[in-house]
């Protein structure tokens, strides 16, 4: 690792609490402490900490880093930057810390040579589909999670069983190209190896030569009562896995909620449409109702118009839902049969109703 400016202007020891005689294990156990601490996840608002302690963490994390470090340190900024210079040596972009992050950027490679502290995981997505029921009552579920992971073919080194990997012929096996332009040497990422050192003769065939492959980790999910399709449940600390000491990620399950033959939702209420007949809509009358529990009774007055809405309290979504521990109501919806056939009978009966049945209701019209 080149120095960097932040190396003569923080001092590491003391952002991890620890002094400069600290064991390597007094550090680590220093880091993970003030990561679990920091961390965003816990403590909301804590980014640039957490950064900070896992930037000094990975310079004295490593031994070989660290007695960099030390060194920089001890000599001061002229001593580590350009220690070789009275000398009349040249020296190379990234020996110039930040500035040589600068140059290099310039020149396609600057990015390529920062080094980076302790990366969170990525966070994963992926649905589940559930029914209406286990998703009124919630259930525990089992969920499948991509993943990349080393190839069981080629254990990871992308070239088929039997054969090896060699060193790149065009960058000796560095994985860059350095252009010397006298006081500057310019690097770039050797477009044959892509910047791996190695070329593959024969690829693996499980894997194409990406030492990795595709499998799916299986993780088990608890669903709250009242879930509703579309909503996002998080599981903490199960997405893709994080570099070096760094947390993974999170998984999001989106559900996805089956139709119900019977019931609508609204919120949490539960909806349901119950057909009644002429004469029970203007006599009234008792009619008998499914629920989630059982069925239960429900009086229509006598003259319910179509299309009114009956409450049944406290039969629709169960308590324990992500509204509360209320449960919601049964919302049953009117709905008039209108025979499209008649008998003798009924006909005369409709007859002799409508003879003694006034048209007052039409009268606003007025025509």
């Amino acid at each position: 690792m080149a120095p960097q400016r932040e190396w003569f202007e923080k001092d590491y020891y003391q952002i991890l609490g620890v002094p400069s005689t600290a064991s390597d294990k007094e550090i680590t156990r220093a880091y993970r402490k003030l990561a679990k601490q920091y961390h965003p996840d816990a403590n909301p608002g804590s980014e640039e900490r957490f950064k900070e302690i896992s930037a000094a963490y990975d310079v004295l994390g490593n031994p070989q880093t660290r007695k960099e470090y030390d060194e920089v340190r001890r000599l001061g900024p002229m001593g580590g930057a350009f220690g070789g210079m009275p000398g009349g040596g040249t020296f190379r972009v990234e020996d110039l810390g930040d500035l040589g992050d600068l140059f290099g950027s310039l020149f396609g490679r600057g990015a390529r040579r920062r080094t980076r502290g302790p990366q969170r995981g990525a966070d994963v997505e992926t649905e589940l589909h559930l029914s209406f029921d286990d998703a009124v009552r919630g259930v525990t579920a089992t969920v499948n999670v991509p993943e990349d992971v080393r190839c069981h073919t080629c254990h990871g080194t992308g070239a088929a069983p039997g054969t090896r990997t060699r060193p790149c012929p065009q960058c000796g096996g560095s994985g860059v190209l350095d252009d010397n332009q006298g006081l500057f040497s310019l690097s770039t990422i050797c477009p044959r190896c892509n910047g791996r050192g190695t070329v593959i003769d024969t690829p693996c065939p499980t894997c194409g030569g990406t030492g990795t492959e595709r499998r799916n980790r299986q993780v088990k999910v608890r669903i709250p009562p009242g879930v509703e399709d579309g909503q996002r449940i998080r599981v903490k600390g199960r997405g893709a896995a994080g570099q070096g000491m760094a947390p993974p990620g999170d998984l999001f399950v989106v559900v996805r909620v089956g139709k119900h033959p019977l019931f609508g939702r609204r919120g949490q209420n539960l909806t349901l449409t119950v057909p009644v007949t002429y004469p029970e809509a203007v006599l009234g009358t008792v009619v008998t109702v499914p629920t989630l529990d059982g069925p239960v009774s429900v009086r229509i007055p006598a003259g319910t118009a179509p299309g009114t809405t009956l409450r049944v309290r406290g039969r629709g979504i169960p308590a324990g839902g992500k509204n509360g521990s209320k449960p919601g109501d049964l919302l049953v919806k009117i709905d008039l049969v209108v025979p499209k056939t008649l008998t003798e009978e009924q006909r005369a009966a409709i007859e002799s109703l409508a003879r003694v049945t006034e048209a007052a209701p039409r009268a606003h019209l007025g025509v």
